[in-house]
């Protein structure tokens, strides 16, 4: 009988941040998975952002299959924007109560493509008991019904199911989520919730995300004291399970492990409106720029083709390349140049490019942004001075990855689910592109 299985994902925790928190002993709970371990660099998707990152490692596909585009997209067939999360001044531009509704209910129940099997519900159809902690990709066939009174929409997840305290499948005594999250109160929820579910033992998968890096990230850089300081916090969380098992030796008897980043970060110095190159053309076009991804929908009585979109953004030194699909053929335009998308240097850009226009809900016109620069949000807001991340270049797109006890090989964040599956001996859904599946 395998092992049960922890998968443990740190948001935009980058190979260096992680390399450099083993090496100077400040992160003594990763530094034993590695130590006891395979450590490798693995690639993220297209664009590098968080929902899109998760909902591909929850589903082992890419956005192509499971319909996830950004971080904010405009939905063509209720012609609105979608805003799961840019800033709380995003948000409001795109409509509080909907845009609340969004990430918490309708990503899931709505977005995410039915045809998409993920891996809680490849397991639990197998007999086995799944939990999720935090991870904004969580749908599972258990329903709950959240912890606000008032409040009677219901979530559809995991057998145990724990999402920042407002959906809970068990009283854990775990502290408020969202209390202070400057001061890591939502990772200090996670840890609580974890070391519960270890104590007693109460999965065989277990999906524990951690944010708090990623959000210091932002404000102070990968490499800033801040990040660097939450990076020491995620590991005293990931600590608390390993603790809750006894010790860390007793946890590694009892669980595998896949540690991971969903994504990477780079330092970002300055910030540019993408919808500046579009101002003529309202009500023809609508563009959606956040972190360091756009993209540019063609309206119905758009009176240009895509070409001249993606010409539009010559010039422009926040832009590296725009990617836009002709035919079966994917084009990439830099430095006022079309090309074909094989000739890109970025990592494992050619598949990363190609799902990424497959998917039904992106625009017409991809955009990843050049180094060192942001992509204003509908709320006028951006991380210039600090850290970010959604382009192709691998800063924004290698994640550090630790396996033990743990076969099959990972090469994309895409791969953790199937790997997952492979553990406990259950076949991959055909919605699974395993590496077998995809070159």
């Amino acid at each position: 009988m395998a092992r049960k299985l922890v998968l443990i994902v740190v948001d935009g925790m980058t190979p260096a941040a992680f390399e450099r928190a083993i090496e100077s002993g400040r992160a003594p709970a990763m530094s034993f998975l590695a130590e006891h371990g395979d450590y490798r660099q693995a690639t993220s998707v297209f664009p590098s952002l968080t929902p899109v990152c998760l909902t591909s490692i929850a589903t082992g596909a890419g956005p192509g299959v499971h319909h996830i585009p950004s971080l904010v997209w405009w939905n063509r067939e209720e012609r609105r924007i979608v805003e799961y999360g840019s800033s709380f001044a995003a948000l409001r531009a795109a409509g509080l109560s909907q845009s609340l509704l969004d990430p918490i209910f309708n990503m899931n129940a709505r977005h995410l493509s039915p045809d998409a099997v993920t891996v809680y519900e490849a397991l639990e159809d197998a007999g086995l008991v799944t939990a999720a902690v935090n991870i904004t990709c969580y749908r599972g066939p258990h329903r709950y019904l959240p912890t606000l009174p008032g409040i009677q929409r219901a979530a559809y997840g995991p057998r145990r199911f724990f999402f920042y305290g407002l959906f809970e499948s068990d009283r854990t005594g775990a502290p408020f989520a969202v209390r202070s999250r400057r001061t890591g109160s939502v990772d200090a929820y996670a840890a609580a919730v974890g070391r519960w579910l270890v104590t007693r033992d109460g999965f065989d998968f277990l999906a524990f995300y951690l944010s708090g890096y990623d959000f210091a990230s932002h404000a102070s850089g990968p490499d800033g004291a801040a990040a660097q300081h939450a990076l020491e916090q995620e590991d005293a969380a990931i600590g608390a399970l390993l603790d809750a098992a006894g010790d860390p030796d007793e946890f590694l008897e009892r669980y595998a492990v896949v540690l991971l980043s969903d994504h990477g970060q780079t330092r970002v110095g300055q910030a540019a409106r993408l919808e500046e190159r579009f101002s003529d053309l309202r009500g023809e076009v609508v563009v959606t720029g956040s972190n360091r991804a756009g993209q540019v929908y063609l309206l119905p009585n758009a009176r240009l083709d895509v070409a001249e979109l993606a010409r539009r953004l010559d010039g422009l030194a926040a832009v590296d390349v725009t990617l836009r699909r002709e035919g079966e053929e994917v084009i990439v335009r830099r430095e006022g140049a079309d090309a074909p998308v094989d000739t890109l240097d970025h990592p494992d850009a050619a598949w990363r490019a190609r799902s990424a226009l497959q998917n039904p809900n992106a625009g017409e016109l991809l955009v990843s942004a050049a180094e060192g620069w942001e992509l204003v949000d509908l709320g006028g807001r951006h991380h210039a001075g600090g850290g970010s991340h959604g382009s192709l270049v691998a800063g924004d797109s290698l994640v550090p990855l630790v396996t033990v006890g743990v076969g099959g090989e990972i090469r994309r964040i895409t791969d953790v689910a199937p790997a997952v599956l492979e553990h406990f001996g259950i076949p991959a859904p055909s919605s699974m592109e395993t590496p077998a599946r995809v070159g």
